[in-house]
């Protein structure tokens, strides 16, 4: 067994639960669909982060962040699919959990509210995402446990550049939307998923 990683208390604080123990166990138990979605995730962090970058132009800091976020993932994702194809895991396409959707159902409309939650979702994305690292690290063989830990300070990173930034572009305090979507990120990860994806929720066999 590996040693547990410490997280910051600020992103231990910003969560609003932890992992629950079954979904650590099912991830062990499904280690390709772990790798698979993992890498899925790399990318789609990568995308927003550029779609971010078009949309909001005007947005100096917002861009430099970005910029970098999305190349961090990207290389995240190549490293993701090298290990894979080490493991003889082949990278396919599979359904994406109903997480990050859960989440983005529930942004405004209008900006710059849109911007703001678009960034505290990001911000829970990524936190919840080094929260799980952790979680899984001490369990792993030596050489996955290195690279997720490696992956446990750029995910935190990432989290606070996120949550800078929805701080920095918001016209009042943004406390209260935190707070709002934290519940529905608790109701996400504690609600049962008959899917097991590296965001779903405490897993269900049928």
């Amino acid at each position: 067994m590996s040693e547990e990683v410490p997280l910051p208390a600020s992103l231990l604080d910003f969560l609003p639960c932890r992992t629950p123990d079954s979904w650590v166990r099912e991830a062990l138990e499904q280690e390709r669909v772990l790798l698979i979605d993992h890498a899925q995730c790399e990318k789609k962090a990568a995308s927003t982060a550029m779609n971010l970058m078009f949309r909001y132009v005007d947005h100096a800091d917002l861009l430099t962040k970005m910029s970098q976020l999305a190349r961090e993932e990207l290389l995240h994702f190549e490293q993701v699919v090298t290990l894979m194809r080490q493991r003889g895991v082949r990278y396919e396409h599979i359904g994406a959990s109903r997480y990050a959707e859960g989440l983005r159902q529930h942004m405004r409309r209008d900006e710059p509210g849109r911007l703001i939650d678009l960034l505290i979702i990001g911000a829970y994305i990524e936190a919840r995402s080094c929260e799980r690292f952790a979680a899984l690290i001490p369990w792993l063989d030596d050489e996955l446990a290195r690279f997720y830990r490696t992956l446990v300070k750029s995910e935190g990173r990432h989290f606070e550049d996120y949550l800078t930034l929805a701080e920095q572009y918001a016209a009042a305090p943004v406390d209260d939307r935190i707070a709002f979507f934290a519940e529905r990120e608790r109701e996400l990860i504690e609600s049962e998923d008959r899917e097991f994806r590296f965001h779903s929720g405490v897993p269900v066999h049928a």
